[in-house]
């Protein structure tokens, strides 16, 4: 009976503290490596993983993800969908949204890649005009003025549009494209991935856009940026988010190594 009792007891004061914290929703699209499949049953990325780092650092807040997609997010941030997004940069077209931001100052870019062949090097990514581009269908591409309309990209640039940066690096191979542009962190776990598809790939030294990373915060959430940086900066002195920046090619932003 006393064993029953304390065991009643434990599974009380955990159902309470679960009760007591404050449910976080944070909206995810499928956008790798920082979210993969956020609709499935177990979601991977640089997010899911933070996530869940969050979640065991404290009882406050519980961080659960929503899954949106890349052309909704905006309108189910304001709609209240859910009550944050990460990893967003301001040339994509969020500053009419109703929000708060914080700058997370992780960054990242996007870079040219094209089939290694001889004779050709950096000067082939100068011109994008006359070759065919494979693209992330509703990215934001700076070549293209961050103007994401499927048919403005097909007319102007001969772009033929995925849902998938491993197919984009495909076409490359089979000669079905010629340049495909890819986010920097993605490709450099390509590459550590597929050693032999790597190298037949020509990478630019010229970027075509640099990630400013922000989280942006609905009017209403009840989770504050400050209160958000705080969590981030506690989460850092344990350790945790400089490894899981770097594992996924991603720097720990200077200003969260400080105490």
């Amino acid at each position: 009976m006393v064993f029953r009792g304390l065991l009643l007891a434990w599974a009380l004061s955990i159902a309470l503290s679960a009760m007591a914290a404050e449910p976080v929703r944070v909206g995810a699209y499928h956008f790798p490596p920082y979210v993969t499949k956020p609709e499935s049953a177990a979601p991977a990325g640089v997010l899911p993983e933070l996530l869940a780092a969050l979640n065991n650092l404290q009882s406050d807040y519980q961080f659960s993800l929503v899954p949106t997609s890349v052309t909704r997010r905006y309108r189910d941030l304001e709609s209240g969908r859910f009550d944050l997004i990460l990893f967003e940069s301001p040339e994509w077209g969020w500053q009419d949204t109703p929000h708060s931001a914080l700058d997370l100052h992780i960054s990242d870019a996007e870079v040219y890649v094209a089939l290694a062949e001889p004779g050709r090097d950096q000067g082939y990514f100068d011109r994008l005009k006359g070759k065919r581009l494979a693209l992330y269908n509703g990215y934001h591409y700076g070549f293209a003025g961050f103007n994401a309309n499927q048919q403005f990209l097909r007319e102007n640039f001969s772009a033929v549009l995925t849902y998938s940066h491993d197919s984009n690096l495909l076409m490359l191979i089979r000669r079905r494209a010629d340049i495909a542009v890819i986010t920097r962190s993605y490709l450099q776990d390509y590459q550590r991935r597929y050693p032999e598809r790597s190298a037949a790939l020509l990478v630019s030294q010229r970027v075509d856009q640099f990630y400013r990373h922000h989280a942006l915060f609905r009017e209403q959430s009840l989770l504050t940026p400050e209160a958000f940086a705080a969590l981030l900066q506690a989460l850092n002195r344990h350790g945790q988010l400089d490894a899981l920046l770097h594992r996924y090619h991603l720097a720990v932003p200077e200003h969260l190594m400080q105490d």
